[in-house]
């Protein structure tokens, strides 16, 4: 074995589904794909059939008819096979009951690349799986949250199988994991709460159980049996195999434990693996194949019930952030300072997120709610967040490593989220959570190196040590969850459109875009004027030139660049003069019938970008007033964004739908394409700004603007909510009126 730097991270690299053995409880044939002869076999083959196992190898797959007794004839393996394939899943075969020396065993069919695996295990179950597994789950469902519901999943799986110690194991966002729940014999020592780090799992086995949803090691102490062939250099993939010998590594991890026999059971949620149930039994234990699928069942329901129950519990978190936004925004339309709207109610911007104090510096004035550094020192720290990041939203939970003053008030503010009102002017909101002083217990030391022994395989064992060792974790406070950076992101964009239609006379803000409405409109009387002309004359003595005969194909494709780069500057153009012309123009407000208007919208653009791949979806389109030609605009930009970028994805679709809600209609334009990065969601309507993502799709960085300058002119809102690579939803919201 080859020298190196010895950790866990060796695990990494086994191909533990090409072991080349399988464990001993049960036997293996592999029968070639094409010419349904025997292509692999256990070694252990033989005791089983008592018949030497290498004189099958290369046989007939009827050889083993004269061998194994089934109930029908008709049911031979190779039927079953033929059946398995007709039907593309050997779901409803599996397990196929059979005798061998007048004993019962079960025959489970797999596939694996060139061959199907025929894996024999013998009959233990001695009871009605069915009625129990039932029973099992209706009694674990009885749980009201994810606590519980985890606790009676434990209870119900060691009822099922009767295991020494069933442990609900959590993998947590670095890849470690945490025991969660836990029923065990009571002589046995409690691991509930233990951490074990990432490398006790390593990844290529994560993935083998998100593809396996069970996994048994009957007794760590018997001899694997051999998986021979004839064929030279070629390994048997075992993948789906059941009876899959397992890393050695892993063996001693369980014999270090004292751990004679394990079984775990996958919980996928939202297609990942969640955890486990893992199940350890401190003498030899075997539980036969539809025992196994009986737990496996358990793990299936209870990875459905972990998806509903947490949507649960994040749709209350949602819903009472929405309804502090929404109290907040009635505050704002009814007061008339922006401080006391949001900070003299019941309900504050406190709410807002699971925050402890709130800092809101406005108009020079610094106010607080709740716990909160001095005013200095936030004084001190908003100038920091001012200078040192240029995004409009900034989150940790560790702000003593990052800006090391606020060591002196961890207490109150290890973790901040602050969300940007007014760079230029140094106007924020900052949120703070105070210092989370946690203890770590660890099954082990996990930083402990691991020492090499004489035999080398120990060398990659992992430790042998298992008591707690405990991590103190301090500057650190409780996470921001995702749902209360959606709140602060709502709440900003109301805070914004509230301060835009209040702050008109008092504010030098509105001053200096008056100003650059000026210039706009004076820039597009140039453009129209002194730019159009020349423009059109270069494109047309570019035109010319392309035909001279005499200019050879590097002349023409220089013309030819000159040709598409005044068609862009053309397109700029057109883009600049009708944003412009939204500022001049006056709103002649009509009755719109947005029903009718979308389906002209959506069939002009479906055309335009040769959309037939794409699904319309349509809900209820209630009328608005408003200008037609402009409304006209606003739809037309954002169903247009929505099919060019999510045309590419797999299965594209676009909805567009609408809804009453405090007085206004509020219209949504929601895509499943490739999504805006949060880095950008603060430039998302400025003139000109194309996040990077999109550079490869056509498109000038004007339309969204052109989409908030007629939304505002109609005393309206516009937001979006999106996420990279998921899609985004763009809401517009018109008073109804």
């Amino acid at each position: 074995m080859s020298k190196f730097s010895v950790d866990l991270t060796n695990c990494d690299q086994e191909p533990i589904h090409i072991p080349g053995k399988i464990q001993s409880h049960g036997f293996l044939i592999a029968v070639d794909k094409n010419s349904s002869t025997i292509s692999y076999i256990s070694e252990n083959t033989g005791d089983f059939l008592k018949q030497d196992a290498k004189s099958l190898l290369n046989s007939p797959l009827s050889t083993l008819n004269d061998l194994i007794s089934q109930p029908d004839s008709a049911l031979h393996i190779e039927n079953l096979l033929k059946l398995g394939i007709i039907r593309k899943s050997f779901d409803a075969i599996s397990p196929h009951p059979i005798e061998i020396e007048g004993n019962p065993f079960y025959l489970i069919i797999s596939s694996s690349k060139n061959d199907w695996l025929l894996e024999f295990e013998p009959v233990t179950l001695q009871y009605d799986i069915q009625s129990s597994i039932g029973r099992s789950a209706s009694s674990m469902l009885q749980g009201k949250n994810i606590e519980s519901l985890l606790k009676g999943a434990a209870k119900e799986v060691k009822r099922l199988i009767n295991y020494d110690r069933i442990m609900v194991y959590k993998f947590l966002e670095d890849g470690h994991g945490e025991v969660v729940a836990e029923e065990k014999e009571a002589g046995l020592e409690a691991f509930f709460g233990l951490h074990y780090p990432a490398t006790d799992i390593p990844k290529q086995a994560r993935q083998l159980y998100k593809l396996n949803l069970t996994r048994l090691i009957a007794d760590v102490n018997i001899t694997d049996s051999k998986v021979i062939t004839f064929k030279e250099g070629e390994a048997l993939d075992l993948t789906n195999g059941g009876l899959r010998a397992v890393s050695p590594i892993h063996i001693q991890y369980l014999k270090n434990m004292g751990v004679h026999s394990s079984f775990s059971i996958s919980l996928i949620s939202h297609g990942e693996l969640w955890g486990l149930i893992a199940c350890h039994n401190y003498s030899p234990k075997f539980i036969d194949y539809k025992a196994r699928e009986g737990a496996k069942l358990i793990g299936q329901i209870l990875s459905s019930a972990l998806e509903y129950r947490q949507e649960e519990e994040d749709a209350k978190i949602i819903e009472q952030f929405k309804n502090t936004a929404n109290i907040l925004s009635d505050h704002l339309n009814r007061d008339k300072y922006l401080i006391e709207a949001i900070t003299t109610h019941k309900r504050t911007i406190l709410d807002a997120t699971k925050a402890s104090g709130v800092a809101i510096i406005f108009e020079n004035e610094l106010k607080t709610i709740g716990n909160v550094p001095s005013a200095e020192e936030i004084s001190d720290l908003a100038f920091w967040l001012k200078t040192t990041s240029d995004e409009s939203l900034y989150y940790t939970h560790r702000l003593s490593e990052i800006y090391s003053p606020a060591q002196k008030y961890k207490s109150v503010a290890s973790g901040i989220l602050s969300c940007v009102i007014n760079k230029e002017m140094g106007e924020m909101i900052i949120w703070f959570k105070p210092e989370m002083i946690t203890q770590v217990n660890w099954a082990g030391n996990p930083d402990k190196a691991v020492v090499p022994s004489e035999n080398g395989l120990m060398s990659l064992s992992p430790r042998k040590s298992f008591e707690i060792w405990a991590e103190v974790v301090n500057n650190t406070s409780e996470k921001w969850m995702a749902e209360e950076i959606a709140s602060v992101l709502r709440i900003r964009e109301i805070i914004i459109t509230d301060i835009n239609k209040k702050a008109n006379e008092i504010r030098s803000l509105n001053e200096k875009l008056q100003a650059a409405y000026e210039e706009l409109d004076t820039f597009s009387y140039t453009v129209s004027h002194d730019l159009r002309t020349p423009l059109t004359s270069i494109k047309t003595y570019a035109e010319l030139m392309s035909k001279n005969k005499s200019i050879d194909e590097g002349g023409k494709k220089m013309l030819s660049r000159i040709l598409v780069g005044a068609d862009k500057m053309n397109l700029l153009i057109k883009e600049i003069l009708n944003l412009a012309r939204v500022g001049r123009s006056e709103i002649n407000f009509e009755t719109v019938d947005i029903a009718s208007l979308i389906r002209d919208i959506t069939s002009e653009v479906w055309a335009a970008y040769k959309a037939d791949h794409v699904t319309l979806v349509l809900g209820q389109l209630p009328n608005i007033k408003g200008d037609k030609t402009m409304i006209t605009q606003v739809f037309t930009n954002l169903i247009g964004n929505a099919v060019k970028y999510s045309s590419n994805a797999d299965k594209p679709k676009v909805e567009v739908a609408a809804y009453i809600e405090g007085g206004e209609i509020i219209y949504s334009v929601k895509d499943n394409g490739i999504g805006i990065d949060n880095r950008y969601y603060d430039r998302v309507f400025e003139l000109f700004k194309r996040m990077d993502n999109v550079k490869d799709i056509e498109g000038s960085g004007v339309g969204l603007a052109i989409v908030k300058r007629i939304v505002e002119k109609h005393h309206g809102r516009v937001w979006f909510e999106s996420k990279l690579n998921v899609g985004s939803t763009f809401f517009v919201a018109f008073k109804n009126r």
